[in-house]
């Protein structure tokens, strides 16, 4: 099976960007077979021109676990750049229908994936005229994944930047996942692959510093319990 990896966040927070940015940098730039899944809960609206109701989210949510697992499942494929999982649907269906029925599924869903990446909200919110609702539901949504990801104990890494910047970023995390260098200059290898390192150990005050600093290369934390 290949090694999942899975962009999380709210909406105009770059998850497509960086996705497709990834998969053509570990294609074409390393070689690396990847395979990408996109969107589904994007691509539906727009087939459908609007939103899903209350009673669609589910089959939503579905429909994107099984295109990952679909993915993954490829002979020959290294690795899966998904955008977005169930737990996004998950958070869309409390904060539009108050209805927390999916999280306990998405949860254990994203447990299950090799690594995930959450979205940070440094870029700028932008509306696309479709389905994009506030900043408002952008920083909400931020809110509850990262409540849930508390509550499924998954260590996730945000990812800040713009452009080339995000992109190293989000390659600098897989890299130290796979352990093997893959930028040339990945300072993180350096600590070795089993210890937790600040950029990638959840905790909101280091992300903080992350934040400020963009790249951190020696402050180390243990994993939690």
């Amino acid at each position: 099976m290949a090694t999942t990896i899975t962009l999380l966040g709210g909406e105009s927070t770059g998850k497509s960007d960086l996705a497709q940015a990834l998969c053509r940098h570990l294609n074409e730039g390393l070689h690396i077979p990847t395979a990408l899944v996109a969107e589904q809960l994007r691509h539906w609206c727009e087939t459908m021109g609007r939103a899903p109701r209350a009673d669609e989210q589910s089959a939503r949510a579905a429909e994107q676990t099984a295109l990952i697992a679909q993915a993954a499942s490829q002979h020959g494929v290294e690795l899966v750049v998904a955008d977005t999982t169930s737990l996004v649907i998950a958070a869309y269906s409390e904060l539009y229908f108050n209805d927390t029925s999916l999280l306990p599924a998405a949860r254990a869903e994203q447990r299950g994936y090799d690594l995930t990446l959450l979205m940070g909200l440094d870029l700028p919110w932008v509306a696309d005229g479709l389905f994009r609702d506030s900043l408002a539901v952008r920083d909400a949504t931020d809110a509850v994944l990262r409540r849930e990801l508390q509550i499924a104990g998954v260590r996730y890494q945000t990812i800040y930047g713009k452009g080339p910047a995000r992109l190293q970023q989000a390659l600098r995390a897989i890299g130290k996942h796979l352990g093997r260098p893959l930028l040339a200059d990945d300072p993180a290898l350096r600590l070795g692959r089993g210890r937790w390192v600040c950029e990638s150990c959840s905790d909101p005050d280091c992300e903080h510093r992350l934040f400020s600093q963009l790249v951190t290369t020696d402050h180390t934390k243990d994993p939690p319990p």
